[in-house]
C-alpha cells in the first residue's frame, strides 16, 4: 500500500428531509452527481425520540437496481416484501437488501414511542447485477463481529479492512463493490488509522463527537460526512467519545441514471422499470 494517507476532498453537512409517510431524517448525500461517491447512492441518518417524527414510517414501495443497507442503533423497525419475507430488527441488528430487478417492500416502527436511530446506506449494482433476483440478509447485532483495540471499538459490518495495524473482517463480504462498512467509537483522544484498498471511495461519517483527518486542521463534527482520496490509509484524530462510520467500496464506474426508487444505467432502463411497475410486472422480474 501507498505511504500516502488519504486527503479530504469534500465535506458535506447532512441536511434535514422527510421521506417515506412524513419521517424526519437527515439526508447525508444523495440526489445528483452521483459519481464522485461511486458505488454509494445515499446515505441518511434517521434519529428522534418522537413519535410523530417517525412513526409513519415508509409504506409499501418499489425498487430496482441497488441495495439498501439499514443499520439501527435504537429502536424497532419490521420489514415486509412481496416475497413474503419479515424482517425485525433491533439495536444493532442489520439488514442487506438487495433490490436487483424488482423489490416491493415496506419498513415499518414496531413501537409507539421512545428513540428510534440509525441509518441506510444505498448501494449501487453494477449492470450484470441490476436485473438478477431480490434477497434479504437480515443480521442479527449478536453476528456483526466487534473488536476493542485499546480505546477503539469497532463493529464490522462489512469488509476485510484493518484498524490501527488489526484486521477486521466484517460480518458481510464477497460482494463485487468490495463494500467495507465500520461504525467506529473512540473513547479517548488519539490517532486512529484505518487501511484501505487503493482506488476504492472512502466516506467518513460523524455522528457523535468530532475529529480531523490528517494533513489538515477542518473538524468533522456530528452530522458532517468528510469524502477522501483514493490512495493510501485514513488517518483520523479523533477526540474523545467520537462515534463514526467508516464507508469504503470499489467504484462500477457506469453510468448512473436514478429515479425515485429506480437506478439503472440508461433512460430507457428507468422507462422500463416505471412501466413495469405500473403494469405489476417488477416483481415478475425478481422470479415471483
Amino acid at each position: 500500500m501507498s505511504l500516502k494517507i488519504r486527503t479530504l476532498e469534500e465535506v458535506l453537512q447532512a441536511q434535514s428531509a422527510s421521506d417515506g409517510d412524513g419521517v424526519k431524517l437527515k439526508r447525508v448525500f444523495g440526489g445528483n452527481d452521483l459519481d464522485r461517491f461511486d458505488p454509494f447512492l445515499m446515505l441518511d441518518e434517521f434519529g428522534s425520540d418522537q413519535a410523530a417524527d417517525y412513526i409513519g414510517g415508509f409504506p409499501s414501495h418499489p425498487h430496482r437496481g441497488f441495495e439498501t443497507v439499514t443499520y439501527m442503533l435504537e429502536g424497532y423497525m419490521e420489514h415486509r416484501d412481496h416475497m413474503e419475507n419479515v424482517g425485525k430488527l433491533g439495536p444493532g441488528d442489520v439488514q442487506w437488501m438487495k433490490a436487483g430487478s424488482g423489490v416491493i417492500h415496506s419498513e415499518m416502527p414496531q413501537q409507539e414511542e421512545g428513540r428510534m436511530r440509525g441509518f441506510q446506506l444505498w448501494v449501487n449494482l453494477p449492470a450484470d447485477e441490476k436485473m438478477t433476483p431480490a434477497t434479504y440478509n437480515d443480521i442479527a447485532a449478536v453476528d456483526i463481529p466487534e473488536y476493542a483495540i485499546g480505546e477503539v471499538t469497532v463493529k464490522a459490518i462489512a469488509g476485510d479492512l484493518a484498524v490501527n495495524g488489526i484486521q477486521v473482517p466484517g460480518k458481510v463480504q464477497g460482494l463485487s463493490t468490495e463494500p467495507g462498512y465500520l461504525d467506529i467509537s473512540v473513547a479517548s483522544e488519539q490517532t486512529v488509522s484505518v487501511a484501505i484498498p487503493d482506488g476504492h471511495n472512502t466516506l467518513v461519517y460523524v455522528y457523535e463527537g468530532e475529529l480531523r483527518v490528517e494533513g489538515t486542521d477542518y473538524p468533522l463534527r456530528a452530522g458532517m460526512l468528510g469524502r477522501l482520496s483514493h490512495t493510501g490509509p485514513l488517518q483520523l484524530n479523533a477526540s474523545a467519545d467520537t462515534r463514526l462510520l467508516v464507508i469504503s467500496g470499489k467504484p462500477i464506474g457506469e453510468p448512473i441514471v436514478h429515479y425515485g426508487p429506480f437506478v439503472m444505467n440508461s433512460v430507457e432502463e428507468i422507462q422500463q422499470a416505471i412501466r413495469d411497475y405500473q403494469s405489476g410486472r417488477l416483481v415478475r422480474q425478481a422470479g415471483v
